[in-house]
């Protein structure tokens, strides 16, 4: 059994192609290093990309998997776990059977992921590099997150996230594609372009216009754990020329599965995989140009190491990863022709206003973080119709990742956002065709009370408030603002937004003006 030094931590990763799990101790000082790392090849996403459901014989080998894993759990003695499943999981129709199957049987509470979690896990542990990221993420870059279902494609500009989409060209759903065509091997080549190609067109046409991405960072499950030994020039801190990366690809073109099985040690089938892997990047690289790739060898198990670091408060390599979910809506914001200036007036008067509840509304900082988020999208929707804005931005913002956000927090924003334009529903009501639990209902409406208030003192889009204080006095909130002009249209929609602030938080908001 291993010495046990400190308290130890397992990350277990259900995905759609490997069930992994990674042991990480955690030492006194608040660091935490890797001790184990235990993979078992289970393809999964093989049948919930085709079927919609998982096979009765994978279901039974991912619990005998699971059960091999609690009990290496045990021998290492770890006290806290974190067990995710992703998208292989995500998409089968019966979800929530299967995760009830998993727990009472192998004994694994297991959470599923949306794509944007998922992603934003991926991305911590890149984080988690340190310097070099830190390096590379200073120039105009772009994170290629290649899996199974889907690839991630987030780009950065002198260390600003710009924006991050994801596209159904994963690995494993690829594969299962051209296994259904059957094309001669001549034709394969030519069949990625048209499926690749295309959608990185329209990427690029929509989202990158002129930019130029210099440097790429690879984060996939079948070429990054080669990198070293499949791909020739890569330096001692993975980093491969753009010129070397294309030449291996090519390469990879005449050579057999079983050659490549034997010389890069890994399972026969995998080779394939790898391949398409290969290829995704080596589309990307002509597509932009890019001169240097960078695979760290980072995977998901680390990003929820970082998290779970983060969360119970370790010194980790720091990084303000809410002003990435910001600079995201930001972009979202601007796509649909939102005022940068107006949606920070909103902004500031909202977080002023939450701020100034912070002893009685009983919310924290991730609610905190939805507000500035709703603030930020408050009218996208008058991009497609100025008089139904709360239906267009509802639409808008559930039809867009952000990344960062779980699929209930995007909503519960979409929802803020809606019901800023349009008339409140009560949790009767929002219950028939929503699954949030009392406690979301109550942020939605304690949220959605504050936005109405601040979009009222800039109703005039004119940004006449210059500075806002906001501070309980007995059963009335006073919000005591300066400005440079009358604020008599503001001062009419402020009262009657009041009322319903009332209801919400049985506090009266009144409005004062200094001078």
């Amino acid at each position: 059994m291993a010495e046990k030094k400190g308290k130890t931590f397992a990350a277990l990763d259900v995905g759609s192609f490997e069930i992994c799990m990674k042991i990480y101790e955690i030492t006194k000082n608040g660091g935490f290093k890797q001790i184990d790392h235990v993979r078992h090849r289970l393809a999964l996403g093989t049948d919930s990309y085709v079927s919609g459901k998982i096979s009765a014989g994978k279901m039974e080998e991912l619990i005998r998997i699971l059960q091999e894993f609690r009990a290496i759990m045990k021998e290492y003695r770890v006290e806290e776990y974190r067990a995710y499943g992703t998208s292989a999981l995500r998409e089968t129709d019966n979800t929530e059977l299967l995760l009830d199957q998993i727990k009472n049987r192998s004994g694994v509470a297991l959470t599923i992921l949306s794509n944007s979690e998922q992603r934003f896990l991926d991305y911590k542990a890149i984080a988690a590099q340190g310097e070099q990221f830190d390096h590379v993420i200073g120039k105009e870059t772009a994170i290629v997150d290649i899996g199974g279902g889907s690839i991630q494609i987030s780009l950065f500009d002198k260390d600003r996230l710009i924006t991050t989409q994801s596209l159904k060209l994963g690995v494993l759903r690829l594969h299962e594609r051209l296994n259904k065509m059957q094309p001669r091997s001549l034709q394969v080549e030519g069949l990625l372009d048209e499926m690749i190609g295309g959608q990185l067109h329209v990427f690029q046409k929509i989202y990158m216009k002129e930019r130029r991405v210099q440097h790429l960072i690879l984060m996939d499950d079948y070429l990054s754990p080669k990198w070293k030994a499949a791909v020739p020039g890569v330096s001692s801190d993975r980093v491969v020329s753009a010129k070397r990366l294309l030449e291996f690809t090519e390469s990879l073109n005449g050579r057999g599965e079983e050659e490549l099985s034997d010389e890069l040690e890994i399972p026969e089938e995998n080779v394939s995989l790898l391949k398409l892997s290969a290829g995704i990047l080596k589309r990307i690289i002509l597509a932009w140009g890019a001169e240097e790739i960078w695979a760290p060898g980072a995977t998901l198990c680390d990003g929820i190491a970082y998290e779970y670091a983060q969360d119970k408060g370790l010194k980790i390599a720091a990084r303000d990863f809410e002003k990435d979910i910001i600079a995201s809506a930001g972009t979202i914001s601007r796509r649909y022709l939102g005022s940068r200036k107006r949606s920070a007036a909103i902004e500031e008067i909202a977080l002023a206003v939450f701020d100034g509840l912070s002893s009685t509304h009983g919310m924290g900082n991730r609610e905190r973080l939805l507000l500035r988020l709703a603030s930020i999208l408050h009218d996208c929707g008058k991009f497609i119709n100025m008089t139904n804005v709360g239906e267009c931005s509802h639409a808008i913002i559930m039809n867009t990742e952000i990344i960062g956000l779980s699929h209930r927090e995007r909503e519960m924003v979409a929802y803020i956002v809606k019901f800023n334009h349009d008339e409140f529903e009560y949790y009767e009501e929002l219950g028939t065709h929503t699954e949030f639990e009392e406690k979301d209902y109550l942020v939605i409406a304690k949220l959605t009370a504050i936005l109405r208030i601040a979009n009222a003192l800039d109703k005039s889009q004119k940004q006449k408030v210059h500075s806002i204080e906001a501070c309980l006095k007995e059963d009335r909130l006073v919000v005591t603002v300066e400005a440079g002009a009358d604020l008599l249209f503001e001062a009419e929609r402020f009262t009657r937004h009041a009322a319903f602030f009332e209801e919400v938080y049985g506090i009266r908001p009144v409005i004062r003006k200094k001078g």
